[in-house]
């Protein structure tokens, strides 16, 4: 057994039971469920185990976030109540990264809001690519405790090196800048690589505009980025390439959101092949993170 966790074990809600038994076999601890009752109103009962080791790992990405912010919001307390003195929460997906200032007078900042509202139920909280761009680091707005930020970008690099010959990697705006230059470098040799200029005028519009130091005849283009919601930023990058004279256009992402006919609307674009981590769960998962969420937490 790990001795940085001993004794301990990982916990999981019932619907991520899957990630969590490989984590929990990665990190060599037993895997305990949390089991679910959802009342006719909506509220949520849960379930722990009756006792509980000193060091807890509670796994929750954190798609679809509202009701199970709700969850660890009850599951935490109910863990250090049933024996948990030190308790790590491996959240593969962060959400409500995106607002990290006030855009408008009186909008509220939920970045550092939501943060430090978990950083308040945990002494460790490791993620995977949060949308972080105003901040240096996630603990920043994690105050007292220990945040740590990994970053899926060097795996995606070598699994699009593995598969595409000389691959142009390009992020579709600037906010992507450092995914990409981190999958570049994984390749071998290092990719060619560059990022697209990007005005956005809602949630839905955006107007992008490629590099123009980059020559994209006959190559074979991917798009590289933390996450993808609606995928229209995507399908506005990967149009701009195939019109430049890209071969092809693939796309490498760690967070699949893809909500509605996202994806639909990539492959209308003549997106080829999608691929992302299992951070969020979703048919185009091929590289997962739990060896990088298992290297972090023995650490911690």
């Amino acid at each position: 057994m790990n001795s940085t966790l001993a004794p301990g074990c990982v916990l999981s809600f019932d619907d991520e039971r899957g990630f969590a038994a490989a984590l929990a076999l990665a990190l060599e601890v037993p895997l305990a469920v949390i089991e679910r009752h959802r009342f006719p109103d909506g509220e949520l009962k849960l379930r722990l185990p009756a006792a509980l080791p000193p060091c807890v790992v509670l796994v929750r990405s954190l798609h679809q976030p509202n009701e199970k912010l709700v969850e660890l919001l009850i599951a935490a307390p109910a863990t250090r109540e049933l024996g948990a003195r030190r308790l790590l929460l491996a959240c593969p997906y962060l959400a409500y990264m995106r607002q990290d200032i006030a855009f408008l007078p009186g909008e509220a900042v939920s970045q550092r809001h939501i943060a430090g509202l978990l950083a308040s139920r945990f002494d460790v909280v490791v993620t995977v690519d949060p949308h972080l761009h105003r901040i240096g680091s996630l603990g920043q707005v994690m105050p007292g405790c220990q945040a740590v930020s990994l970053s899926a970008a060097p795996m995606l690099g070598a699994w699009v090196a593995q598969r595409v010959d000389r691959p142009l990697l390009l992020g579709p705006d600037e906010e992507s800048a450092r995914w990409v230059r981190e999958a570049a470098q994984a390749c071998a040799p290092a990719a060619d690589h560059g990022w697209c200029r990007k005005h956005r005028e809602g949630d839905r519009d955006v107007e992008i505009m490629l590099p123009q130091a980059l020559d994209f005849t006959g190559r074979a283009v991917v798009l590289i980025d933390d996450l993808a919601s609606t995928g229209r930023t995507l399908v506005a990058a990967a149009r701009l390439a195939l019109s430049a004279g890209a071969s092809s256009v693939d796309v490498a992402v760690t967070h699949a959101l893809f909500f509605g006919n996202a994806l639909a609307e990539l492959r209308a674009a003549d997106i080829g092949r999608v691929w992302s981590t299992d951070c969020v769960p979703h048919e185009s998962n091929v590289v997962s993170v739990v060896p990088l969420l298992a290297s972090a937490l023995s650490r911690c």
